[in-house]
């Protein structure tokens, strides 16, 4: 999806200024996000709404509601780990005879049912790699929650560019993209002031997880962009515990604006 969207023009009390508020990586934490908008003009969220499993807490999500807490311990520790294949064939031994399609999307749609009802207005989102994109449009259509990926909207007099979705990992996330599809949807952009996605441009230092001991899949067509276009912000989440949270590439301030599950804070941005 290309091309650019006209955004809400709206105007903040007597000094002009804007501020609009950005999340990411939600993960089931509705109760915090119905009120990350406060005080805000808009709102701005980056994807992973959805709670498959919380590696803090190995109780919560779709993982452990089907399969018990020490399966979801074990599935961690494979991971951590990076036996990944093992935990792919352990993994397959415990959907073995379930019809694991109809599974996940009935417990996404219960987590998405909460997730979009609890959306300010207005919002702006994209997705992240654990979402499933098909579902969005049953719960975003609705006033004051625009949807975008490879598309750019105005708001407050700034240009904002979004980009979806990851890319392929040993996780075999949901929505991981082909690397020259994804490259594309942030050529479609163009220029921007701000340059939104849910993935890390592919910088060392912002793709490392200080907890997770590995390094994020991050993206080579988001760095050429921001060298190539120089936006004044790049913004993302992705990485919950980044070993660098920002760093400057030329003029562009690149900012992970936090694990949102986990603080239930927004990034402010401010002009």
């Amino acid at each position: 999806m290309g091309g650019s969207m006209r955004g809400a023009q709206f105007g903040t009390s007597g000094s002009g200024r804007k501020r609009v508020h950005v999340v990411s990586d939600v993960h089931g934490n509705s109760e915090a996000l119905a009120r990350a908008g406060d005080g805000a003009d808009a709102l701005i969220c980056l994807g992973d709404l959805v709670l498959f499993l919380d590696y803090a807490d190995h109780s919560r999500g779709i993982f452990p509601d089907l399969f018990g807490v020490e399966n979801a311990h074990r599935i961690v520790e494979l991971r951590t780990a990076r036996r990944f294949d093992e935990a792919s064939a352990f993994g397959r031994e415990l959907w073995a005879g379930l019809d694991r399609e109809s599974l996940i999307e009935g417990a996404v749609r219960r987590q998405y049912a909460r997730m979009f009802a609890a959306f300010p207005t207005p919002t702006y989102a994209t997705y992240g790699n654990v979402d499933i994109p098909g579902l969005w449009p049953e719960y975003a259509d609705r006033d004051g929650l625009t949807v975008l990926d490879g598309q750019r909207v105005e708001i407050g007099g700034r240009v904002f560019g979004f980009v979806g979705g990851g890319l392929p990992s040993p996780m075999r996330t949901p929505y991981e993209v082909d690397p020259q599809e994804y490259a594309a949807k942030v050529e479609a952009l163009g220029e921007v002031d701000v340059l939104c996605s849910h993935i890390p441009p592919e910088v060392p230092e912002l793709c490392y997880d200080t907890v997770a001991r590995r390094f994020e899949r991050g993206s080579e067509a988001l760095l050429a962009a921001i060298r190539r276009t120089r936006p004044r912000y790049a913004l993302f989440g992705h990485v919950h515990q980044p070993l660098a949270r920002r760093m400057r590439i030329g003029s562009t301030e690149c900012v992970n604006v936090g694990h949102f599950a986990a603080t239930g804070r927004p990034y402010i941005l401010e002009w």
